[in-house]
């Protein structure tokens, strides 16, 4: 990670466990794929979390350049998650709303 100024963006959705590592592969042949394509994007990560109760949780996060960036991904309402045909068939939780950081140091 560099040290330079940025938007934090995170994420974060529930699959069932049994799914976890297909629904990974599906995030990244798309969300992360589409973040990292996206003039702005300075990176982007996928984390993952077995909570022991047969579900998984899936953060990822990005950093962006600027909110105009994050735009050029999102749409005019960044704050509102983006998600793919089949997100449906694999998320049993969702945040529907995208929180935002300015990185600091």
């Amino acid at each position: 990670m560099t040290a330079q100024k940025s938007i934090v963006r995170m994420w974060r959705g529930g699959v069932r466990s049994e799914d976890a590592a297909e629904y990974v592969a599906y995030i990244d042949r798309t969300g992360m794929r589409e973040y990292r394509e996206t003039p702005g994007n300075l990176d982007a990560w996928m984390l993952t979390r077995d909570l022991g109760d047969g579900t998984t949780e899936i953060v990822t996060v990005s950093r962006w350049q600027s909110i105009e960036a994050i735009k050029g991904f999102a749409g005019a309402d960044i704050e509102t998650a983006v998600y793919y045909p089949e997100d449906d068939r694999y998320l049993v939780e969702r945040d529907d709303v995208v929180r935002h950081w300015t990185q600091v140091s």
